[in-house]
């Protein structure tokens, strides 16, 4: 494995070397394609969007001014063609209801995916997040799967910082109850209850 800095690689790109990009690319593959994956929520759609992201990546490379870091750029870049490409599809989702959740039932939503397998759980959790408005779904992947502040979600989506975090907290809310959908037979395997 490559230790050497996004900042080098560009840098070596910059100077003509255009293999370097690749390290580049293999680096923040999976990481774009889920985000745009969560957006658009089509496989070969996700896919193109994700490649496409790199070639404007690529080409716009001389632009990037280092200003934020090159992951929160790459990620700005996907963000925004996964949005050209649903408002181009003209798919937008009409905004669900939020019910109140209380704290017992998001303890029990939780125990219940413990209960579940890992693959199992870690599959139903993203079914969960594609069940989200597209904004949404970006906006947790990156702050809890990519672990990107707030401040640089900011950055990458164009949001306040306090948009993002009513965002954050009503797709928390959407999620349990999402959740708590799939996990219902589990609750109820577990509290003994005839499936």
């Amino acid at each position: 494995m490559n230790h050497q800095s996004d900042q080098y690689y560009i840098e070596q790109v910059l100077k003509g070397d255009a293999n370097s990009f690749a390290t580049l690319v293999e680096r923040y593959q999976s990481l774009v394609y889920t985000v745009t994956y969560r957006m658009v929520k089509n496989k070969e759609e996700a896919e193109e969007i994700a490649q496409d992201t790199f070639v404007k990546a690529y080409k716009s490379l001389i632009n990037y001014r280092g200003d934020a870091k090159f992951s929160t750029w790459l990620y700005t870049i996907a963000y925004r063609k996964s949005l050209d490409a649903i408002k181009t599809k003209k798919r937008f989702l009409s905004s669900e209801l939020i019910e109140d959740i209380s704290e017992g039932e998001i303890g029990i939503v939780n125990d219940a995916l413990n209960y579940l397998q890992s693959k199992e759980r870690k599959q139903i959790i993203t079914d969960s997040i594609l069940k989200l408005p597209e904004e949404d779904a970006a906006i947790v992947t990156l702050y809890y799967f990519d672990e990107k502040s707030v401040k640089e979600i900011k950055d990458i989506v164009g949001l306040t910082e306090d948009n993002i975090k009513i965002k954050l907290y009503r797709s928390r809310k959407k999620l349990y109850s999402i959740l708590k959908h799939y996990v219902s037979p589990e609750i109820n395997a577990r509290n003994g209850r005839a499936i």
